[in-house]
């Protein structure tokens, strides 16, 4: 993404229209079992999952993809809609595409006091869950540190999670991200929280460990 694109990007995410590989160091268990509880820095597995407040997923709901989950109480699921007007044609591709996915859908937690939880599909259907987190990961045009993964069962799932520090290279700010990616139906999805200028990892991860906890196939 060049200067100009990522200036434009900013703009639109300021005006919210679109709401906003480093060290490779394995840790957990093998994949098909549950999650390690690993306290604090970076997983914070201590962080409780939240309430919940319905279920989305799957064909005709606001996040089509072959999964169900379950939403946070005050959480709502929405399909994400490309920006329109003068910006579009420059900003489209940039807000819905990221590193070899595109955006399905967005659960929206701000009335509740959280951030965003956004579902991505992976491109290519041969890819492997944590290619398609390093991709991810690598695709926002930012820099990348401290990446760490982990093998564990996310509802009927195995899953690969990945956890690193992004720093934006306009503002020059940090934050801690968190990804797990799944496999189903021939498609490779990835669920993605992190912390930002407004949130904090207790307004972000409790929706997202209920989520990918509870994974089911989709309808």
């Amino acid at each position: 993404m060049d200067a100009r694109t990522r200036v434009a990007v900013s703009a639109v995410l300021a005006l919210g229209l679109l709401a906003g590989c480093g060290d490779d160091a394995p840790t957990g268990a093998t994949a098909g079992e549950p999650a390690p509880q690993a306290t604090g820095e970076p997983w914070y597995d201590e962080v409780a999952p939240a309430s919940p407040g319905g279920t989305t997923g799957g064909t005709g709901s606001p996040c089509p993809v072959p999964v169900s989950f379950p939403l946070a109480d005050g959480w709502t699921a929405k399909a994400i809609e490309p920006p329109k007007g003068e910006l579009a044609e420059l900003v489209g591709e940039a807000l819905t595409k990221r590193g070899g996915t595109t955006v399905r859908c967005e659960v929206d937690g701000r009335p509740a006091g959280g951030g965003f939880l956004r579902i991505w599909a992976a491109d290519s259907p041969t890819g492997t869950p944590r290619a398609a987190l390093e991709g991810f990961a690598a695709g926002a045009g930012e820099t990348v540190a401290g990446a760490q993964f982990r093998d564990l069962r996310a509802g009927g799932f195995d899953a690969t999670e990945m956890t690193w520090i992004a720093t934006n290279p306009l503002a020059e700010e940090k934050s801690r991200n968190w990804a797990l990616a799944i496999q189903s139906a021939g498609q490779t999805l990835v669920f993605a929280v992190n912390e930002g200028l407004i949130t904090e990892r207790t307004d972000v991860l409790p929706a997202y460990r209920l989520a990918v906890r509870g994974l089911a196939p989709g309808k």
